[in-house]
C-alpha cells in the first residue's frame, strides 16, 4: 500500500496493514483465482479435441457389395450415410430362397450401380442397357423376409423387371433387388458383433453403417504390393487424409462437423477384398494375403477376430448430423 492510502487509513483511525500482511492477501487472492481456473478446466463433461486428419473421401454403396458412389457431403444418419434419396446399403440382392448375395459369390456385382436423378433411380451395368426404377417401390410389391448373416430383415421387392435385369447382368441363377424400408424394423448390431451397443443397428451392412479408414493405411499397404489396390477394395464410407498410417485404430471418439462416432472394434477383411472393382475379377489371393502378414489381431482378442486379417474401423453414431469433404477430424478425451 502506498504512503497516500496509509495517510487516509490514518485519518479514518484505522491502522495501515504491514506490508507482509497486505502481500499474503494479494497472494491468497491469485491462488484463489489459479485455482478456479484450473477447477474450471477440469470439471466433468469439458472435451478437448485435437486434429488428426481431413475428411478426403466419402462413399455410399446403395446396393450391398454392388459400385459405391463418391459424394461431397453425406446426412449421417443412425442407419448410415444418406444423400438425397440414396442410402447406404438399403437394396439388397437376394436368391431364390431369400439369403443374401454378394461380390463374394457373385464377383461382377461390383460393376452394377445405383444413382439417383430427381425422382428416379438408374440401376447401370457395364455393356448393359440402364434400367429406370421409382424411388419407392411400389407398395403393391410384396415384402421378403431376406436373411442376412443369418439374422431375418425385411425388403419390397423391387419388381419383375429389376429381377430380370439384376439376373441377366450377372447370368447367373435367378436374383431378385428388395428395398429396404424406414418403417421395417433392422439388424442389431450386437447380435451380428458383441462389442456394439444395443442401441447400434443396421439395415443391411454387415456390422456397422460406418467404416473408416486413412489414405496412409492404404499407402503402407500398397508399398508392400506389387499390383496396387484402391480404397474401393476394402469398401470405406469415410476416407481420411492428413494422418499416419492405422491412426484409425486408436480413435475412440471423433468429431467431424456436427457429428460424433464412437470407434467399436477394426474390420476384419475376407475374401471380397480380392475382387477388382474395376473388372469385377476375384483372384483369391492378393491383398488378403500380404494384410495377412502383417495385419492379424492381438493373440487376446483371437476370439473376436479369428485368423481374419484387420484393415479399417468400425465406428457407431453417437450424434448425428451432416458431414463434408474437407471436414476437420478431431480426436476427442477429456
Amino acid at each position: 500500500m502506498g504512503a497516500a492510502g496509509s495517510r487516509a487509513l490514518s485519518r479514518l483511525g484505522l491502522p495501515a496493514p504491514s506490508r507482509p500482511a497486505w502481500l499474503g492477501v494479494a497472494a491468497l487472492g491469485l491462488a484463489a483465482v489459479a485455482l478456479g481456473a484450473v477447477a474450471w478446466r477440469a470439471r466433468p463433461g469439458r472435451r478437448r479435441r485435437k486434429q488428426v486428419g481431413t475428411v478426403a473421401q466419402l462413399w455410399v454403396y446403395p446396393i450391398k457389395s454392388c459400385k459405391g458412389v463418391a459424394v461431397p457431403e453425406a446426412e449421417v444418419t443412425a442407419l448410415g450415410l444418406r444423400v438425397g434419396h440414396l442410402r447406404d446399403r438399403f437394396w439388397l440382392v437376394i436368391n431364390e430362397e431369400e439369403n443374401m448375395v454378394t461380390a463374394r459369390q457373385e464377383p461382377r456385382m461390383v460393376l452394377i450401380s445405383l444413382t439417383c436423378d430427381g425422382k428416379t433411380l438408374t440401376l447401370s451395368g457395364a455393356y448393359t442397357e440402364d434400367l429406370l426404377l421409382p424411388i419407392e417401390a411400389p407398395a403393391t410389391n410384396p415384402v421378403r423376409t431376406c436373411r442376412v448373416h443369418g439374422l431375418e430383415v425385411q425388403g419390397r421387392d423391387c419388381g419383375e423387371e429389376a429381377a430380370r435385369w439384376i439376373t441377366s447382368f450377372l447370368q447367373s441363377q435367378p436374383y431378385r433387388l428388395v428395398q429396404f424400408e424406414p418403417h421395417m424394423q433392422p439388424r442389431s448390431s450386437q447380435q451380428i458383433r458383441a462389442a456394439f451397443g444395443p442401441s447400434d443397428q443396421v439395415a443391411y451392412s454387415d456390422a456397422s453403417p460406418f467404416l473408416v479408414l486413412s489414405e496412409a493405411s492404404l499407402v503402407d499397404l500398397n508399398s508392400r504390393l506389387a499390383k496396387k489396390v484402391k480404397a474401393s477394395n476394402f469398401r470405406p464410407n469415410i476416407v481420411v487424409s492428413g494422418c499416419s498410417a492405422f491412426a484409425e485404430d486408436s480413435w475412440d471418439e471423433v468429431l467431424v462437423g456436427d457429428v460424433r462416432l464412437r470407434r467399436v472394434m477394426a474390420c476384419s477383411r475376407c475374401i471380397l477384398t480380392t475382387v477388382d472393382p474395376d473388372t469385377g475379377v476375384m483372384n483369391r489371393k492378393e491383398p488378403l494375403e500380404t494384410l495377412r502378414s502383417y495385419r492379424q489381431c492381438d493373440p487376446s482378442e483371437k476370439k473376436l477376430y479369428g485368423q481374419l486379417p484387420l484393415f479399417g474401423q468400425y465406428f457407431a453414431l453417437q450424434n448425428p448430423g451432416t458431414i463434408r469433404v474437407g471436414n476437420a477430424v478431431y480426436l476427442m478425451s477429456q
